[in-house]
């Protein structure tokens, strides 16, 4: 097929900047977190609840590059 190795380039770059993002994304959530919880202990129940979520919402971004690759990879 023409232009399979441009779909799989593409698909190759969807999942590598997803989950270079979401690496990023994840470990400044998890070091501001940590960083809240250090200055104010008290404050754990607080701060590691929203975390939690905000790491899930960005996890669900990088699902979302690999089904993007996943479907490139499936005309190909």
């Amino acid at each position: 097929m023409e232009g399979s190795g441009i779909l799989a380039l593409s698909a190759a770059i969807a999942i590598g900047l997803a989950a270079l993002g979401g690496t990023l994304g994840q470990s400044k959530a998890a070091a501001a977190a940590l960083e809240g919880i250090a200055r104010n202990p008290e404050a754990q129940g607080k701060i590691l609840t929203p975390m939690i979520l905000a790491l899930a919402l960005i996890e669900s971004l990088v699902i979302f590059g690999f089904v993007i690759a996943f479907l490139i990879q499936g005309k190909i």
